[in-house]
């Protein structure tokens, strides 16, 4: 059973730009209640979408450069991949049928 992975700065080229497909990056922290709320919506998207689309997750506090890179102010943000080039986002705790809307919208 497919869950989400872990990405970090030395990764994320790699495993999410360079990646075939759609890719989703939850961009998240130990500390951040609303991320706590979301990650197990995001882990059954993964599970519900495996084969389709890579989740991963990449913790803000370690991994500064990367979230800095795009411009990742508030937690939780969500990132949409398509063939490695950024093409859509959702910030903050959101209901699942929204997060999900967005996978089908992108897959």
């Amino acid at each position: 059973m497919a869950s989400a992975m872990e990405v970090k700065d030395d990764t994320f080229a790699t495993e999410i730009e360079g990646h075939a497909g759609l890719a989703v990056v939850d961009f998240w922290a130990t500390w951040c209640a609303p991320c706590r709320m979301i990650a197990p919506m995001v882990e059954q998207l993964a599970v519900d979408y495996t084969g389709k689309v890579k989740v991963a997750k990449l913790d803000v506090d370690n991994n500064q450069k990367t979230a800095a890179r795009f411009n990742v102010r508030s937690i939780p943000t969500i990132l949409f991949f398509k063939d490695g080039k950024l093409i859509d986002q959702v910030v903050g705790a959101v209901p699942r049928p929204a997060l999900e809307a967005k996978f089908k919208e992108h897959v």
